[in-house]
C-alpha cells in the first residue's frame, strides 16, 4: 500500500522518492527469489491518482509536471505535491492517507496538512490572532479625511510569527479552550489566507475595536461572538434604504438651515451626518431589548439636528426659534429669560421602526462641556427609582461628546467613575463621541496625551469602538453593537464617530488660520450622504428614482415646516414631565402651606427611628447616641441638630415623600453628628433606622450614601435626580461649604438660573457646613457672598404686602416663587426642621442653599423643645406653623408680638441684625455685659434670599428709636454684608428712617483676600473685637 511505503519516508519529495526505490528493490528481491516474472504496470494506472501511483518514475515525472504547470496533473497530486512544499511530512501525509482507507476521513490532504500543524506554530497562529484582537485598530481606515498616517504595528504582519508566503494557502485549524469567535473550537479550517482577510475585514476596516483590556473573558467572548463572525455581516435592501432615508434628513436638514439662515450660529452637523441613522438605530435596538425612556445630553455641535430627527422635536418650532424673538406670555404664563436654541431641551414620545414607542428627553445644557454628563445620570437613576426598575434596563443614558473634551474635562472621569457605584450606577452609559479631529482650534496632539481621546475610557473597562464617520453602515452596526452590549452588561461602551466638522467652530468662524491642510482636503471632499448613494448605485441595491423618491420627499417636508415656522405660536408652556402637574410657575399664585407635625406622629416616628434591633450591636458610643435621641422624643426636650434632621426625613418619608442625602461621609456626617447607617460591631452589618419608619416603607424610599470624593460630578447628579420628580427631597451636603466651588459649573450653569433658562424647576437642598471656629481659611466659610450675588432680587424694589393675609402668610404674594433659589442660615433644630419640611409641602419647587452649622450641632444653647415641630401655633393670631424667616429678640417686652405692627419698644438704641451661629456669641456676651435689659435687640435673619422685607420692617417698626447695625463673622467683602445693606437700606427709607452716609453701620472682620486666618489667636481677638463692636453702642 502506499500509505505504508510513505510511512517510512522522511521530511520532502527526495526522501520519499528514496523510500519508494527501497521499497520497489526489496518487492523485487521477493519475486525474484520466487521465480516468479514481474507483473508490468497498465499505462492506465501510470496516470491514475496519487492513490494507486506505484512507480517512482512516474512521481519524478509528476514533479517535474507540477513545477511546470500545476494544472497539467491529477488534482489530488497538486495537492500532494503542494503540501510538501509547504512544509508538510510525508509521515502525516501517510496518517493521514491510512486513515482515509479506512474511512475516518474525507480529505487526506487537509488532514495531512493539519497533523503536521506543529504546536509552535499553533502558539503564533494564536497570538498573531490576539495581536489582532488587541493592535488591529491601529490599521483600521477610521480617518475619513486620511489624514491620520499611523505606524502599522509589525505584529499584524504574519512574517513577524514566522509564517511564509508559501503558508498563505495552507490550511490550519484555529482553536483555543474556552474562547468564542475566531478562536472557537468547532470553527472550520481554514487557509491562512482566509484566516488574514476575516481578521483584517474585522479589526483593520472602517471599524476599530478596543476591548481586549477588559478583564473578564465572558464579555471578551460576547464581544468576538458579535464581530468575529464567519462571514461579513450584511444589510437587506430594505434597512439600506432606511439608512439612506435617515442619513438623507441629516444631510439635508443642515443644508436647508445653511440655506436659509446662512449667518446664523447653528454648530451643524456637517461632517457627522452619519451620527443621526447611528443615533436612531441605536435607539431601535434599545427599544427592542426592552428600554422605554432615554435621557440624552449633548454639547452643541449637532443639537438642532438631534432635536429634529432623533428626539423629534418639531422643526416648525426650530425654525421659528432661529428668529430669536421671545414668545409672548400668556396669562398667568412664565417665559423665563430663555437661552440660545442649540442649548434647549425637549422631550417627546416616539415610535421606533419595531413599533415600539420609547420617551426620549434632551436635557438642556450650557455650553460647559461635558457640564450636563452626571445631570443626565442622575435624572436618568431617578426614572429608574420611581418606574421600580431595578433591573435598570427601562431607563437608558445616552451622553454625546466632543473629542477635546472627553480627553480634557475632568467630569468624564467623574461620570466614569460613578458607573459602578450601588447608589450612582444606571446600568451602562451609552458614550457617543463626535470625533472632529479638532476641538475649537486646538489638534489632537496639542490636546491629549493618548493615541485616542477615548482612552479615559479603559480606566473603567469599557468597549470602545471606533468607527469611520463616512461609513454609515459601520455607524449604524456599532451603535447597534453598543445597544446590545448596555442591555446585556449594564456597563458603559463607548463609539468614538471618527468624522470632521466641515466649518469652524460654528458657521462664521474661518478655520484656515489654524488648519489649513485639514480644511483643503474638507473643501474637496464628498459628504458620507453623497458617498453611501454612490455605494449603494455600485452594488445596485438602489435606483435613481428610489434616491429621489427620498430626496423630493424631504425637501417638500422641509418647506412645509419652514412655512408653518412664520405664523408658528407656541402653545402654553409645557412645564415638565406628566408627574409635575399642577405645579406653579414664578408667575402663578401658590398657597401658603404649613409644615408643623402632628405631636402623636412626632412622636410615632421619633420612637421608630431611634430602635435598633435587639441582634444588632451597635458601637457604645453609637448606642449612647440613639438612647439620648430616644430621650428626647419622650422627654419632649433638648432635641438637637441631628435628631431635627431625622425627624423632618421621617416624617416626609411617612407622608410617602422619597428622600435622598448623598455627598462625601455623609452616613456618618463630616462632624460625626448624623448617624445615619450604624455598623454592627461583631458582623459589620449595616443599620439604617430611616429606612424603618414604618412597616412595609419601600426599599430605598429613603437614601443616604456616601459619594466618590466629587463636587462637581456629584452635585451634578443629584441635581438631575431632582428634576424627575417633585415628590422627593434631595440633599447634597458638602464636606465643609468651602468645597463647594468644585462644582461652581453646577451652582453657575444649572442650580441659579436652570428655571429661568430652561422652565425646568428643581427643589435641589444643598448643605454647605459654614461658620468661624478658628480652623483657618479652607474650613472656614461656604462663601456665602457668591451665592447671594447670584440672587436675582432687586434690592431696591420691596414686595407688595397684603396685610389682611399677614397671619395666613399669604402677605407677600409670589415674592418666593419669584425669586431663583433660596439662601437660609439656620440657628435653631426647629427652624432647620420646618425649613426641610418646607421644600416638599408648596406647590412649586426652588433650590434651597443651607448654610449649615458646625459647633451649634453639639452646642447646649442649640437645643428646640419637641412643642416647636408641631402644629399648634404659639403666637396670638398666627395660623399654622411655618418656617421662621426671621426670629426675633427675646428680651424686652416678652412675649414678642408677630404682628405687622407690633407694639414699640422705644428704649432700645440698638438692632443687631446677624445670621447663623455667631447670635450665640453675642447673645452670651450680652449677657455678660449686662446690656439683655431691653437696651440692644438682637434679630436673627434665618432667611437670606429672599430677602424677608416685611419682617425686617416689622422690627424697625418694634424699635423705632435703635439704630440698625450688621454684625457678621466673615471679612466685610464676604458674608451676607453686601446682600444685606442694599435691602436694609430700603427698608428704613421706606419706614421714613435717615440712613446716616447711606451706609448701614457694620461689625465684622475687615475685607480680606482670605476667607479667614490661620493663626488662632488672631481668629480669638478678631472675633472678640466685632462682638464687642456690636454691643458697644458708641461704636
Amino acid at each position: 500500500m502506499m500509505a505504508q511505503m510513505l510511512g517510512l519516508s522522511k521530511r520532502g519529495l527526495p526522501a520519499l522518492l528514496n523510500t519508494l526505490r527501497w521499497s520497489r528493490m526489496i518487492q523485487t528481491s521477493a519475486v525474484a527469489s520466487k521465480d516468479a516474472a514481474p507483473q508490468p504496470v497498465p499505462l492506465s494506472k501510470l496516470k491514475d491518482s496519487f492513490n494507486d501511483a506505484t512507480s517512482v518514475s512516474y512521481l519524478e515525472e509528476l514533479e517535474k509536471q507540477f513545477h511546470d504547470n500545476p494544472n497539467s496533473i491529477d488534482r489530488t497530486w497538486a495537492s500532494f505535491f503542494t503540501n510538501l512544499e509547504r512544509g508538510v511530512s510525508g509521515e502525516a501525509i501517510a496518517e493521514a492517507y491510512d486513515a482515509f482507507e479506512k474511512g475516518k476521513i474525507a480529505s487526506p490532504m487537509r488532514a495531512a496538512a493539519l497533523s503536521s500543524q506543529t504546536i509552535q506554530e499553533s502558539m503564533r497562529l494564536i497570538l498573531m490572532v490576539r495581536a489582532y484582537q488587541v493592535l488591529g485598530h491601529f490599521a483600521s481606515k477610521l480617518d475619513p479625511l486620511e489624514l491620520d498616517h499611523r505606524p502599522v504595528p509589525p505584529e499584524l504582519d504574519p512574517a513577524y510569527w514566522g509564517f511564509k508566503e508559501t503558508d498563505l494557502d495552507r490550511e490550519f485549524f484555529l482553536g483555543n479552550w474556552n474562547q468564542s469567535g475566531f478562536l472557537a473550537e468547532g470553527r472550520p479550517t481554514r487557509t491562512l489566507r482566509e484566516i488574514l482577510v476575516r481578521l483584517k475585514e474585522t479589526y483593520c476596516n472602517s471599524i476599530g475595536y478596543e476591548y481586549m483590556h477588559i478583564p473578564d473573558r465572558d464579555k471578551c467572548n460576547w464581544i468576538r461572538e458579535k464581530i468575529e463572525t464567519i462571514d461579513p455581516p450584511k444589510y437587506t435592501q430594505k434597512e439600506k434604504l432606511n439608512i439612506l432615508d435617515r442619513l438623507a434628513w441629516s444631510d439635508m436638514f443642515e443644508t436647508y438651515c445653511a440655506k436659509k439662515h446662512s449667518t446664523a450660529k447653528r454648530f451643524g452637523l456637517e461632517g457627522a451626518e452619519s451620527l443621526i441613522p447611528g443615533m436612531k438605530v441605536l435607539i431601535d435596538r434599545a427599544a427592542d431589548l426592552g428600554v422605554d425612556a432615554v435621557v440624552i445630553g449633548m454639547p452643541h455641535r449637532g443639537r438642532l439636528n438631534v432635536l429634529a430627527n432623533v428626539v423629534r422635536k418639531p422643526m416648525a418650532q426650530i425654525f421659528s426659534e432661529f428668529s430669536g424673538k421671545s414668545s409672548k406670555a400668556q396669562e398667568g404664563e412664565y417665559t423665563g429669560s430663555g437661552d440660545v436654541k442649540y442649548h434647549l431641551g425637549t422631550s417627546y414620545n416616539r415610535p421606533t421602526t419595531s413599533g415600539k414607542m420609547v420617551h426620549l428627553s434632551l436635557v438642556a445644557n450650557p455650553s460647559h462641556l461635558e457640564a450636563v454628563n452626571t445631570v443626565v445620570l442622575g435624572k436618568t437613576r431617578a426614572k429608574q427609582y420611581f418606574t421600580d426598575d431595578i433591573a435598570r434596563t427601562k431607563a437608558m443614558p445616552i451622553l454625546l461628546h466632543g473629542d477635546g473634551a472627553f480627553s480634557g474635562q475632568g467630569i468624564v472621569y467623574e461620570t466614569l467613575d460613578m458607573s459602578g457605584l450601588a447608589d450612582y450606577t444606571v446600568g451602562g452609559t451609552i458614550h457617543l463621541v463626535v470625533n472632529n479631529q479638532v476641538a475649537f482650534t486646538t489638534d489632537p496632539k496639542e490636546g491629549r496625551s493618548s493615541p485616542y481621546c477615548t482612552d479615559v475610557a479603559k480606566s473603567m473597562n469599557a468597549p470602545i469602538f471606533h468607527v469611520n464617520g463616512d461609513d454609515v453602515e459601520s455607524v449604524v452596526r456599532v451603535c447597534q453593537l453598543a445597544a446590545e452590549w448596555r442591555q446585556a452588561w449594564k456597563t458603559d461602551v463607548v463609539v468614538d464617530l471618527v468624522c470632521y466638522r466641515k466649518y469652524g467652530h460654528n458657521e462664521i468662524d474661518e478655520p484656515m488660520y489654524t488648519q489649513p491642510l485639514m480644511y483643503k482636503k474638507i473643501k474637496t471632499k464628498k459628504n458620507s450622504h453623497q458617498i453611501y448613494i454612490e455605494r449603494l448605485m455600485t452594488e445596485a441595491s438602489v435606483t435613481q428614482d428610489q434616491v429621489s423618491s427620498i430626496h423630493n420627499k424631504i425637501s417638500s417636508l422641509l418647506e412645509s415646516e419652514y412655512e408653518a415656522a412664520k405664523q408658528y405660536t407656541p402653545s402654553k408652556k409645557d412645564w415638565l414631565a406628566s408627574h409635575w402637574q399642577g405645579f406653579y410657575s414664578p408667575a402663578q399664585m401658590s398657597r401658603i402651606r404649613n409644615t408643623g407635625v402632628k405631636m402623636d406622629i412626632l412622636k410615632q416616628v421619633g420612637t421608630a427611628i431611634t430602635e435598633l434591633p435587639a441582634t444588632f450591636t451597635p458601637h457604645k458610643q453609637i448606642k449612647k447616641v440613639y438612647e439620648n435621641r430616644r430621650a428626647m422624643v419622650e422627654s419632649g426636650e433638648g432635641v438637637d441638630w441631628g435628631m431635627a434632621e431625622a425627624l423632618a426625613f421621617a416624617t416626609l418619608l411617612s407622608e410617602g415623600n422619597h428622600v435622598r442625602l448623598s455627598g462625601q461621609d455623609v452616613e456618618r456626617g463630616t462632624f460625626t453628628h448624623r448617624h445615619a447607617v450604624l455598623h454592627d460591631q461583631n458582623t459589620g452589618e449595616k443599620y439604617v433606622p430611616l429606612s424603618h419608619v414604618f412597616p412595609g416603607q419601600k426599599p430605598n424610599l429613603f437614601t443616604v450614601s456616601n459619594s466618590s470624593l466629587s463636587e462637581f460630578g456629584v452635585l451634578g447628579f443629584e441635581l438631575g435626580y431632582s428634576m424627575e420628580s417633585p415628590n422627593s427631597l434631595v440633599l447634597w451636603e458638602a464636606q465643609f461649604g468651602d468645597f463647594a466651588n468644585g462644582a461652581q459649573v453646577i451652582f453657575d450653569q444649572f442650580l441659579s438660573s436652570g428655571e429661568a433658562k430652561w422652565l425646568r424647576q428643581s427643589g435641589l437642598v444643598v448643605l454647605l457646613p459654614h461658620g468661624y471656629d478658628g480652623q483657618g481659611p479652607e474650613h472656614s466659610s461656604g462663601r456665602m457672598e457668591r451665592f447671594l450675588q447670584m440672587s436675582d432680587e432687586n434690592p431696591y424694589i420691596l414686595p407688595n404686602v397684603d396685610e389682611s393675609q399677614w397671619f395666613a402668610g399669604g402677605h407677600l404674594g409670589t415674592q418666593i416663587q419669584s425669586a431663583n433659589w433660596q439662601i437660609v442660615n439656620c440657628t435653631t433644630p426647629a427652624n432647620y426642621f420646618m425649613v426641610l419640611r418646607r421644600q416638599i409641602h408648596r406647590q412649586f419647587r426652588k433650590p434651597l442653599i443651607i448654610f449649615s452649622p458646625k459647633n451649634l450641632l453639639r452646642h447646649p444653647k442649640a437645643k428646640s423643645s419637641l412643642w416647636e415641630f408641631d402644629d399648634q401655633p404659639d403666637d396670638a393670631g398666627i395660623v399654622g406653623v411655618r418656617f421662621k424667616r426671621i426670629i426675633m429678640d427675646d428680651t424686652g417686652l416678652l412675649p414678642k408680638s408677630r404682628a405687622p405692627r407690633p407694639p414699640e419698644e422705644p428704649g432700645c438704641k440698638r438692632i443687631i441684625f446677624c445670621s447663623g451661629k455667631l447670635f450665640y456669641e453675642l447673645h452670651a456676651e450680652r449677657e455678660k455685659q449686662g446690656k439683655d435689659k431691653g437696651e440692644i435687640a438682637i434679630v436673627r435673619v434665618e432667611q437670606l434670599a429672599p430677602f424677608p422685607f416685611d419682617l425686617v420692617a416689622r422690627e424697625l417698626r418694634r424699635y423705632p428709636n435703635a439704630e440698625a447695625i450688621w454684625c457678621q463673622e466673615e471679612p466685610m467683602n464676604m458674608g451676607a454684608y453686601m446682600h444685606v445693606q442694599p435691602r436694609l437700606i430700603s427698608v428704613l427709607r421706606n419706614e421714613g428712617r435717615q440712613v446716616q452716609d447711606g451706609i448701614i453701620k457694620y461689625a465684622g472682620r475687615a475685607p480680606s483676600a482670605s476667607t479667614a486666618t490661620g493663626f488662632g489667636q488672631v481668629h480669638t481677638e478678631e472675633q472678640s473685637k466685632l462682638i464687642n463692636d456690636a454691643l458697644d453702642l458708641s461704636f
